[in-house]
């Protein structure tokens, strides 16, 4: 019951914290810029990746039943790949948009018209899925002679391939060039991005101007860091210090925590967002008074 109270309060600060952020870009007209519709997508990605995980969990704790179908465990780690790869994706897409606001602001509106910000967004859906139906497919396609004990909890990928005694050489080589690739593409765009960012803001003269650059992008910086940092501990570990134990941790941090610490990532660091915040709830208080 305590893992209960704490993972419940968590999902319900997640789900009220993005949906909340979501909500206010949508109705403050000076946020229907770029970079508020990148980050409401990338609250909404958020939602859905909690949703995939959290609810469930909450069930086995109250319930102390741990059980779950096999279609519904092939759902729950399809929506998760999705999502995950998807957030992983609108980051990147995120960081080229700093770029852009950092080293061309001139050619700002031109460079990020609706049109190519629908490109951005919708290209890392479209793959997320693909991805996904791909890897899921594959994995269920395997047979599954062993234990039905999941080790995890939830259906992940590898704690699934133990359960297997299917030869799993082609799968792990799928999962290693798919996930290899659009990670470090992802992060090679993040990487170069923020190198051109930080050498235009060094060379900006006056500290106000630095100070306005840097507070532009800092949310962002620290979202990339702690997700991509979870990230590399978890599958850029040396094989001897790796355990199922860590990994479950890990899982815990980027699945139940991410999420709920980005909206007060990009809503605290961010002066905007608080003023549409306190104007929004302003709003709705003078809506019920009346």
């Amino acid at each position: 019951m305590p893992l209960f109270v704490v993972f419940l309060s968590i999902y319900l600060f997640t789900t009220i914290g993005n949906l909340g952020l979501i909500l206010v870009i949508k109705r403050d007209a000076r946020l229907n810029t770029p970079m508020y519709f990148f980050l409401s997508n990338l609250a909404f990605v958020d939602f859905c990746y909690s949703s995939v995980i959290t609810p469930k969990m909450l069930g086995n704790f109250l319930y102390q039943k741990n059980v779950i179908s096999f279609n519904a465990c092939a759902a729950q780690l399809g929506c998760f790949l999705a999502f995950m790869t998807a957030e992983c994706l609108l980051l990147a897409s995120m960081a080229y948009d700093r770029y852009v606001a950092i080293c061309n602001p001139l050619l700002y509106m031109v460079l990020m018209s609706p049109g190519i910000c629908l490109q951005l967004v919708a290209a890392p859906y479209c793959y997320s899925f693909l991805v996904a139906l791909f890897h899921t497919i594959l994995t269920f396609r395997l047979c599954y002679c062993h234990s039905n004990i999941i080790n995890h909890f939830y259906c992940d990928d590898m704690p699934l391939l133990r359960l297997t005694c299917s030869d799993t050489h082609s799968k792990q080589l799928w999962i290693f060039a798919c996930a290899g690739i659009m990670f470090i593409s992802s992060l090679l765009i993040v990487f170069i991005s923020y190198t051109f960012i930080i050498s235009a803001i060094l060379r900006i003269r006056s500290a106000e101007g630095r100070r306005k650059a840097f507070s532009t992008c800092g949310s962002h910086m620290l979202a990339v860091t702690i997700f991509y940092g979870t990230l590399i501990f978890m599958y850029l570990q040396p094989s001897s210090n790796h355990s199922l134990d860590t990994d479950k941790m890990a899982s815990v941090f980027y699945t139940v925590i991410i999420p709920m610490l980005n909206p007060l990532i990009y809503s605290l660091r961010n002066k905007e967002v608080k003023d549409a915040m306190k104007k929004f709830i302003i709003f709705r208080n003078q809506t019920l008074m009346s």
